[in-house]
């Protein structure tokens, strides 16, 4: 396959021009690698390499200006803002830099297509005051201060450009419009040289007016890479600009037009894949490229073009593993590393200047891959320390002096990330200084396993160099929030380059960087509506029709620019694989892009549609299994003798697998902060303060005065026992006070409960509160005794009967109390573990002597308490009415064989740990 690039070289060799004094006029930098590569095939002689300049370079070189990055510009401006606008009427930086960066970009529109500035500023002014009626006699300050915004384009647009010359620095536009101004003494100063300018397609007036007086002093050449299929289809637009170029030109009169080509039409293999998301693309290109790379191993002369750049890492993750020579043009982005995230969330923090500090903040910069190392010492990981501190004691809020007070060893890296950064900008940018240097101490350690990471800290340190000098020299930056957004401005147009070989392998390009270049295998990613064209897009203060009457550009020539770099990609391929995303979104573009539609029109090649469907694994949700082997049934048995407690059994009962996790492997859940009070911290709390008034009323009976006289108590406990079970955590306002008033009306609603109780003539003795039972139980089939232990709320004598009370703060219901039959004790959780924990508890305290039969057990609802004590009670049948209530002998014994049954299915080696379904 001949390249566009090998075609002009042989043409200018044909025409006796020395390459080696020629100087090539490229529209990007990259393609320049590829004149050195083919000016050594086409000569058979050792040469030395031309000049060769992007057309940025060349224009820089020809205006004497240096082009500045955007931030620098928007700095600048501000000053000329700052200059031209009364101090009471300046907005901040910030709120500037969102409307200066749209007028920068109008700037550069107007520059480059060298429109008359005057005359397009005050034609804006004047659309503006017939929009808000300026023929009223009576304006508002805001109508008077939008007018004469726009009447202060122009003058800003002269300080701003006068400014930029002045120092030597522009923005492309202004360096264009310089290079025009400066053309004719370039010209005579350069008129013995060759500029040979290739590959380019929409030109703006500057460069058109450049190239023009150039090729009409002969000393330019211009070569252009269109097909005759575009070019004689006045409706295409692939050919829109160079059709523009060959007809209005005077140039091409006379000389011939280079070049019209006819590779298009060529026989070509096209494939247009149908992929659902843009992960889905990414996976498809890994096996397209592994079958490729079947064909050809170094998969030579293959590029893969990312419509959408941000697909670049789900690409290289699925690459396969037989790709050995890779280069990728693209830069990876500074804004994806990890520690981006660090500062993100250290700017986050520190934008908002509150002396308290939210936990989730300390928790999310303490856990960082990189904060880490910082607080490890002497085999101790201490922001782990710290984070568990927190969490324990239900710190929600923060501030550096409690940090420090709680950090069991000092580290000056807390005052580092948690002092106030707001004091000043040159404080906080002091602080990040720091904080780069404390992290490449740590890992200087290991510098051979951490050079990606050390790479990662060399270039925030020079980003951080950047802000700091544009704040020494502008000092515009006045605040946290300012600073943040100077720091994105700066990441988001940074990049990490990777390393790789140029000229060999598979190369990963953007759209923009495929100019000039020609392979023979193209894949082409998301060709979309939305990303291959770009679309509609309107950031521009200059309205539509103002931008058709003055032939700035619209979306309609942006849209003709991706046209002909899609399909001049295209010409010289024989296979190529266009892949777009099925599944239309507004964030990641819409359905199919009208360049498969045109391609399918055209009728000149055979596509062949495929529709991709991922192949995503079944994962069959079967329930885990754990085998009972030797060591764990050694673990079972030490656990039984240890002692098993009611709530431990209905565990196992609800889901065997968490009764292996919790009671086996001591697996506990994680103890996060509770920024909402719990409903386990709400029950420990009421039970609590119930055990404290009603302990010391154990063997006496109940009066009314007695349950009156706890009344005032409720306050003061309630809030003792919040404080003991919620540590630091703040019940003063919003879900939390809530709870605790809830606390607090349970608590009031029980004695109430216990004052009617008393005055409808009823009897009460309380025998035992929070009664402590341990137990042994032999089963013959075990060859130890198994332990059963736990606590009973609350044991009373109830007009003579004695009862088994166990409090939840949670909604029961009657038939939740409530068996049939004995054998669906152990089985069904939800609707029997109640009547199994009460009966535990009845079961207990009888083989401990504490109680005679018979008796009654069941629950006090908080939430139910008007159904009153829910006893226990066995029914005949699912319908039929309650037999009995009483607790007896033969309750007892018939609860016994269930117990056992229960307790041996858990020791039993042959019956696994299998999960069920909650």
């Amino acid at each position: 396959m001949t390249t566009f690039i090998f075609d002009v070289l042989k043409d200018l060799q044909k025409d006796n021009h020395n390459l080696s004094e020629l100087t090539f006029v490229l529209p990007s930098k990259r393609a320049g690698l590829f004149i050195k590569h083919q000016i050594a095939k086409v000569n058979n002689t050792t040469v030395f390499a031309p000049k060769i300049l992007s057309i940025e370079e060349f224009v820089e070189e020809l205006s004497q200006l240096k082009s500045v990055s955007n931030t620098n510009l928007l700095f600048e401006f501000y000053s000329t803002y700052q200059e031209l606008t009364e101090a009471s009427k300046q907005d901040t930086f910030e709120s500037f830099s969102k409307w200066g960066q749209i007028l920068l970009q109008d700037f550069n529109e107007i520059d480059r297509y060298l429109i008359p500035h005057q005359q397009i500023f005050d034609y804006l002014g004047a659309i503006q005051e017939v929009n808000h009626w300026s023929a009223e006699k009576n304006q508002t300050e805001f109508i008077k201060n939008y007018l004469s915004f726009w009447n202060r384009l122009n003058t800003y647009y002269q300080h701003f450009s006068t400014r930029l010359i002045n120092k030597k620095i522009g923005y492309q536009g202004l360096i264009y419009r310089e290079a025009v101004e400066n053309l004719e003494v370039f010209i005579q100063n350069n008129s013995d040289e060759k500029f040979v300018f290739l590959g380019f397609n929409a030109l703006n007036t500057a460069e058109e007016t450049i190239i023009k007086e150039l090729l009409q002093n002969d000393i330019a050449k211009v070569y252009w890479d269109i097909d005759q299929v575009f070019i004689n289809n006045p409706k295409h637009d692939a050919a829109l600009f160079t059709r523009a170029h060959k007809n209005k030109w005077t140039n091409f009169k006379n000389n011939p037009f280079k070049w019209i080509t006819g590779n298009y039409s060529k026989e070509k293999k096209i494939a247009a894949y149908g992929i659902p998301k843009n992960v889905g693309q990414a996976k498809f290109i890994g096996e397209l490229l592994e079958d490729l790379h079947k064909d050809n191993a170094s998969l030579q002369n293959t590029v893969v073009v990312l419509g959408d750049e941000n697909l670049l890492v789900p690409v290289l993750n699925s690459l396969p593993n037989q790709i050995d020579a890779l280069n990728i043009t693209m830069g990876f982005p500074l804004k994806s590393i990890p520690l981006a995230s660090l500062f993100e969330s250290l700017f986050k923090l520190h934008k908002t200047s509150s002396y308290s500090i939210y936990f989730k903040d300390v928790v999310s910069i303490l856990s960082h891959q990189f904060i880490r190392p910082l607080f490890y010492s002497d085999g101790i990981d201490y922001s782990s320390k710290l984070i568990e501190t927190i969490n324990t004691n239900n710190l929600v809020y923060l501030n550096l002096e409690q940090l420090n007070n709680l950090l069991p060893k000092q580290n000056d890296s807390l005052n580092l990330l948690f002092s106030n950064w707001g004091i000043s900008i040159d404080y906080a940018l002091s602080n990040c200084f720091k904080l780069i240097l404390k992290i490449k101490t740590c890992l200087d350690g290991d510098k051979s396993s951490n050079r990606l990471s050390l790479e990662y800290l060399f270039r925030f340190n020079t980003l951080f160099n950047e802000v700091s000098k544009l704040n020494t020299e502008y000092t515009h930056i006045k605040d946290m929030s300012a600073l943040h957004s100077v720091y994105k401005e700066l990441l988001n147009s940074e990049t990490l380059d990777f390393q790789g070989e140029p000229l060999q392998g598979l190369q990963i390009m953007g759209m923009l960087e495929s100019r000039v270049l020609d392979f023979e295998t193209v894949i082409i990613s998301s060709v979309n509506e939305g990303i291959l064209p770009a679309g509609k897009s309107n950031n521009s203060f200059i309205p539509f029709d103002v931008k058709i009457e003055n032939n700035l550009p619209t979306y309609t020539e942006k849209d003709a620019v991706y046209t002909y770099h899609f399909f001049r990609l295209l010409q010289r391929a024989k296979n190529i694989h266009i892949l777009y995303n099925t599944e239309a979104d507004v964030l990641t573009g819409g359905e199919k892009s009208r360049f498969i539609r045109q391609l399918e029109l055209e009728d000149i090649h055979d596509i062949n549609h495929h529709i991709i469907v991922p192949k995503v694994p079944v994962n069959e949700q079967s329930l885990k299994s754990i085998k009972k082997t030797d060591a764990l049934v050694k673990a079972i048995f030490k656990v039984a003798k240890e002692g098993f407690s009611p709530s431990s059994l209905t565990n196992y009962m609800r889901n065997p697998l968490d009764f292996y996790y919790q009671k086996i492997l001591k697996i506990r859940e994680y103890d996060d902060v509770e920024e909402t009070v719990a409903a386990n911290t709400l029950g420990t709390v009421v039970h609590n303060t119930l055990e404290d008034f009603y302990h010391p009323l154990i063997n006496t009976f109940l009066t009314v005065e007695t349950i009156k006289n706890l009344k005032p108590k409720i306050e003061e406990r309630v809030t003792f026992h919040f404080k003991n079970e919620y540590k630091e955590g703040d019940l003063s306002k919003g879900k939390n006070l809530i709870v605790f008033e809830i606390a607090k009306r349970y608590v009031l609603n029980f004695l109430n409960f216990e004052i009617a109780t008393l005055k409808a003539g009823n009897e009460i003795k309380i025998i035992n509160i929070e009664a402590n039972n341990d137990i042994e139980l032999n089963i013959p089939e075990l060859d130890f005794p198994v332990k059963i232990k736990g606590k009973v709320d609350r044991v009373d004598e109830y007009n003579g009967v004695t009862r088994i009370i166990d409090y939840k703060t949670g909604s029961v219901q009657q038939n939740q109390v409530e068996i049939v039959d004995w054998e669906d004790i152990t089985t069904d959780y939800k609707k029997y573990s109640k009547s199994f924990q009460v009966l535990t508890y009845a079961y207990m305290m009888q083989k401990s002597n504490k109680i005679n039969l018979p008796i009654e057990a069941g629950i006090i609802s908080f939430k139910n308490l008007g159904s009153g004590f829910l006893k226990f009670a066995k029914k005949e049948s699912a319908r039929g009415r309650t037999k009995d209530s009483l607790i007896t002998d033969d309750t007892i014994a018939a609860f016994e064989i269930q117990l056992k049954h229960l307790i041996l299915e858990i020791c039993n080696p042959n019956v696994d740990f299998t999960e069920k379904e909650v």
